[in-house]
């Protein structure tokens, strides 16, 4: 990893983001963390130490994006990890929930890509945060799984437009000691009988995942799964 690289982790204040963001800053990078408010986006920022800051932005106003990215002078790789969490059923189907959902994560990550591409370098790198159940939907996963085939097509287009600047996307499956699945231990274990390698994802597994992909220059438009081989199954 090169001497300052300077990272930018859009919904960094908690779960993968967070810990990706911890593990740049331990590296000694210059980060900057992204949340919906400025104060959680602080305090995270503080709490991650080194070289940290934060900056408040709500993907679901993308057109806020320019503003609130104006102080971000370069980037040398990119994470896009927020989300919206949604439970939405097509027979009692939510349409307002569903746009906020699927205007966060495809419509304002492709404007966040919009306005860092312009500083970034030719060896930059970004990658996207979709999941697993793109490949595996449940019921009421019909947004959910929308979006994340979406980021699927996204990395794709993404890095025919802005070559030479790479751009991959993560898909991970239930990861167990993210806040929002580490007090759900039936969906933790069912994830984990289906998992071919008998142990759960984890957040330092999708954190070595999202650092190669960065760094290897030659993995481009993939969208790699990260699932302990749970779609065999």
């Amino acid at each position: 990893m090169l001497e300052r690289m300077h990272v930018v982790v859009i919904g960094g204040t908690s779960g993968i983001g967070r810990h990706f963001a911890q593990s740049c800053a331990d590296r000694g990078s210059d980060v900057i963390i992204t949340g919906r408010t400025a104060e959680r986006s602080k305090r995270v920022a503080d709490e991650i130490g080194g070289r940290t800051r934060g900056l408040a932005l709500d993907l679901s106003g993308p057109g806020e994006a320019a503003t609130g990215l104006s102080s971000v002078e370069r980037v040398d790789w990119l994470v896009l990890s927020a989300l919206d969490r949604d439970y939405n059923a097509v027979r009692d189907y939510r349409s307002d929930d569903a746009v906020r959902l699927l205007t966060v994560k495809l419509v304002g990550y492709t404007t966040v890509m919009s306005v860092l591409a312009p500083r970034m370098m030719e060896k930059s790198a970004a990658v996207l945060i979709g999941g697993l159940a793109s490949h595996r939907p449940y019921p009421g996963s019909t947004t959910v799984t929308t979006a994340n085939g979406g980021i699927g097509a996204l990395v794709r287009t993404l890095a025919v437009e802005l070559s030479p600047i790479r751009v991959n996307a993560l898909h991970p499956s239930i990861v167990s000691d993210t806040p929002f699945w580490s007090d759900k231990p039936a969906a933790r274990d069912a994830a984990l009988s289906r998992a071919l390698t008998k142990r759960p994802v984890t957040m330092g597994d999708c954190t070595g995942a999202i650092t190669f992909l960065l760094e290897n220059p030659a993995i481009n438009g993939v969208n790699l799964n990260i699932d302990g081989g749970e779609t065999l199954i």
